[in-house]
């Protein structure tokens, strides 16, 4: 399953930068505001959205609907191929139960790859972002592609956050989940520990995590070219030694170009840190 969502995705960032380095010359620049609504606020809820171009920023509030703002870009060579991207380009966006979902579709999506003529260069680009205001006891499925990061605030649901080419930078965290991009820093904080299993990843980038004081966890971190640094006191377990430690300006530091897993307060569940060129911070609020 993993390997098929590798080898997708490489298609896709292939499909995308055919796209790439156009000088567009023509512009067309719409807002789309509208209010969604769960079915039953008071249950478990999820957002999805699922974007290629732009940036997504999701706020949480103590309402209980969703406000959506989508700031809508299109550049073409030409003012012909403007029409043809309102033509081709959809906004796909569906309430069903207790969750919503907001898609981006078009031809740039490269379903068919026997399909040359939606592969061809369709001379150019919709690039959509996304302002979301939503409950903050909501579950959120994020991603993007290019063109923009993905900024989150303020919720206390679960995670599962994708970029490509963008940093992901998410505060006022109460829950677990993923946040994985590849060129790009990811930068979270949480309000809450979290209590299930968490996974950071990058390639190029930094991490940088920040818990409150009572942290008890086991990190699984991994860095070629950087350190890992802590602000908390840790336990080695079994596959780090301690020559592998030593102390700078205060702080407990890793050379870390191998798998490492350290151990916070009494242990619990496993964070994963993983980047191939940035540092990994573990830090006190």
């Amino acid at each position: 399953m993993k390997k098929a969502f590798l080898v997708m995705l490489a298609f896709l960032i292939t499909c995308i930068l055919s796209l790439q380095g156009d000088n567009f010359r023509f512009e067309k620049k719409e807002e789309i505001k509208k209010t969604l609504t769960f079915q039953n606020p008071s249950q478990p809820k999820d957002l999805q959205v699922d974007n290629i171009f732009g940036s997504i920023v999701v706020t949480g509030y103590n309402g209980t609907e969703v406000k959506l703002t989508a700031h809508k870009t299109i550049k073409a060579r030409t003012e012909g191929r403007i029409e043809k991207a309102q033509q081709e380009v959809r906004l796909d966006i569906t309430e069903e139960g207790n969750t919503i979902d907001i898609y981006v579709d078009g031809p740039f999506r490269c379903r068919h790859k026997n399909d040359q003529e939606r592969r061809h260069d369709p001379g150019y680009r919709v690039h959509y972002d996304f302002e979301i205001k939503i409950p903050r006891k909501t579950s959120i499925f994020l991603k993007t592609v290019t063109d923009g990061d993905i900024n989150v605030s303020s919720v206390q649901g679960e995670f599962d956050v994708k970029n490509v080419n963008g940093e992901i930078i998410m505060i006022d965290l109460a829950g677990s989940g993923k946040a994985h991009t590849v060129n790009g820093e990811v930068k979270v904080a949480f309000s809450k520990n979290p209590d299930s299993e968490c996974s950071f990843k990058t390639i190029n980038g930094d991490i940088e995590v920040t818990f409150v004081n009572n942290l008890s966890a086991d990190f699984h971190l991994k860095t070629f070219h950087g350190d890992a640094y802590s602000d908390f006191a840790v336990s080695y377990l079994p596959t780090v030694s301690s020559s592998s430690v030593e102390r700078k300006d205060g702080k407990y530091v890793y050379k870390s170009n191998r798998y490492a897993r350290i151990r916070v307060g009494s242990g619990g569940p496993e964070i994963q840190m993983d980047t191939l060129n940035g540092d990994i911070l573990i830090k006190k609020k």
